[in-house]
């Protein structure tokens, strides 16, 4: 480790030689490469007299002269170099590029020499923001859940305390417990499939799908929902080849889930009695694009880049009336993604909303990752 004791007893013994100047900044230079965390080397008064690529990287150009208080947010710096100074053992703090406050850094100072020190930073954002998200993601499931339970749990307990109750009062009841557990089965349905293709999103999918048939039983599976709200669904093919089946390189439940939602998600937001179309077309890159287009109140184009996040929701009130479990628009991002495709949604209030998937073909997919032409 560079700020391990090994190191420190070099230093240690070069403060006895005033003429060791230039090992020093060898030394420097050596780790420095070597290394792709930012080090950099200061004096006492936080004035930077040199660095390292990942130093640049980290808090910007022009470093050299320039003072370590400037490029950081950290308002107790000077404290801990006097205090490392006069211990003679590394110090460690926390704290933020000036150039950046989105980030975070985990910070180490040792002693370098008689006049100078060196200060490590190590880009902790990555980890902090996977904490953050675990965080978040634990207290929303827990809020989730906790609705539905505290229901059941209070319609049980009033239930076991009216033995005489009505029974059109415990029919209501009974109704209400259902659809509380139904929804806590979604939510575990959701979280069980989302956890799923989050694990194997790295992996390429193997095997064939017909698009235009599958998206064909999609619709069939939702014609009975949609004619009860009035709506029509529509299949509109406009590829250049339309006589030919459409094939992607992918899993056939993990492609049907995508539309499901998607399709499904459209009847639920768009204006009753309007038609919800799912066109076809397909690009000269060798992508197949499909459409999910609905009329209806729109998004605001503030909640449009959050709309794949977990349990995020425009409305919440109207989502959980609707079934909504938060995580229908997640699983389907994780899973065009694993696809090696995109996720495009565009909106207009009172207007279109659109949900755009792109899709690699068959062929194209397996000659990317091949590097050449499907032999089959």
């Amino acid at each position: 480790m560079l700020l391990g004791v090994p190191i420190m007893g070099i230093i240690s013994a070069e403060k006895t030689d005033h003429t060791n100047m230039a090992n020093r900044a060898d030394m420097f230079s050596l780790f420095g490469r070597m290394m792709d965390d930012a080090l950099l080397q200061i004096d006492h008064q936080s004035v930077i007299i040199n660095a390292n690529h990942g130093a640049v990287r980290l808090l910007g150009e022009h470093l050299m002269g320039a003072s370590l208080t400037q490029r950081l947010i950290y308002s107790e710096l000077m404290e801990d170099l006097e205090r490392c100074v006069a211990s003679n053992e590394i110090t460690e703090f926390a704290a933020i590029p000036s150039n950046n406050e989105y980030h975070h850094i985990q910070g180490k100072i040792m002693p370098f020499g008689n006049e100078s020190l060196l200060v490590l930073l190590m880009d902790m954002t990555l980890p902090h923001n996977l904490e953050k998200m675990r965080r978040d993601f634990v207290a929303n499931v827990s809020h989730e859940l906790r609705s539905p339970l505290t229901s059941l749990i209070g319609f049980v307990e009033t239930l076991q305390n009216s033995p005489d109750i009505e029974q059109n009062m415990l029919e209501r009841f009974l109704k209400i417990m259902e659809e509380e557990s139904r929804r806590m089965s979604r939510l575990i349905d959701d979280l069980m499939s989302l956890s799923r293709v989050e694990v194997d999103e790295h992996i390429a999918p193997t095997g064939k799908v017909f698009i235009r048939t599958l998206l064909t039983s999609v619709i069939a599976s939702l014609n009975n929902r949609a004619i009860k709200t009035g709506h029509v669904i529509n299949l509109d093919d406009k590829r250049v080849h339309m006589s030919e089946e459409p094939i992607v390189r992918g899993e056939v439940d993990e492609i049907t889930e995508v539309f499901h939602n998607l399709i499904d998600n459209a009847l639920k937001y768009s204006y009753s009695k309007s038609i919800i179309t799912v066109e076809m077309s397909d690009t000269t890159s060798g992508q197949i694009i499909i459409d999910i287009i609905n009329r209806g109140d729109g998004i605001e184009e503030r909640h449009i880049p959050r709309l794949t996040e977990r349990f995020y929701r425009v409305d919440k009130g109207r989502s959980r009336q609707m079934g909504g479990t938060g995580l229908g628009l997640a699983i389907v991002k994780h899973i065009v993604n694993k696809h090696r495709g995109q996720l495009i949604i565009t909106s207009q209030l009172k207007e279109v909303t659109k949900f755009r998937v792109m899709i690699p073909y068959f062929h194209t997919l397996l000659s990317g990752l091949r590097g050449g032409d499907d032999p089959a």
